[in-house]
């Protein structure tokens, strides 16, 4: 191989693995929505509440592949667990509220910001009935009972919310 086939091999996956790795440490990006009420507050004639949506976007990750282990007739994680990565939705609501809470307050807010969610799909361990082949038995596989297992998804998150109240929020 040329020298400058390999410099271009290299450099192109020096740009792949910088790719991924940008990829996997950068958060899920949430795209807001907002509600409009301008309309509706002109031909009312009055205030209306204010709300906007973060709504993220779902990624999904590299699956964990199955693992080869001594002894097992067939690979550990045969349908490998998922991960997914997005994030909450967030949603933002600012309402009147006429003098309720005393003279200084005339509005109440809520904030709910998008937050990261990291989960995992469900996944299958299965191992066949038959041991791996035994030389003391000539080479051939004996019986055992078969084994199924269930992994269980995970689901990793931090929500948080404001609750805030003021004059003209």
């Amino acid at each position: 191989m040329k020298s400058t086939t390999r410099g271009t091999l290299a450099a192109v996956l020096t740009c792949v693995a910088a790719a991924a790795t940008g990829a996997a440490a950068a958060p899920a990006a949430a795209v807001p929505v907002p509600v409009p009420l301008e309309g509706a507050e002109t031909a009312l004639g009055m205030e209306l509440p204010q709300i906007a949506a973060d709504v993220p976007a779902p990624k999904p990750g590299v699956p964990d592949g199955p693992r080869y282990v001594e002894g097992r007739f067939l690979p550990e994680r045969v349908l490998p667990q998922v991960p997914v990565r997005g994030g909450l939705p967030g949603a933002d609501l600012r309402a009147p509220v006429p003098r309720a809470l005393g003279d200084d307050f005339d509005h109440i807010g809520v904030s709910a910001p998008a937050s990261d969610l990291r989960s995992a799909a469900p996944g299958l361990d299965v191992d066949a009935p038959l041991t791996a082949p035994d030389g003391e038995n000539f080479g051939m596989p004996e019986t055992k009972l078969p084994q199924v297992g269930v992994l269980a998804p995970a689901l990793q998150t931090v929500p948080g919310a404001n609750l805030m109240a003021g004059p003209g929020l």
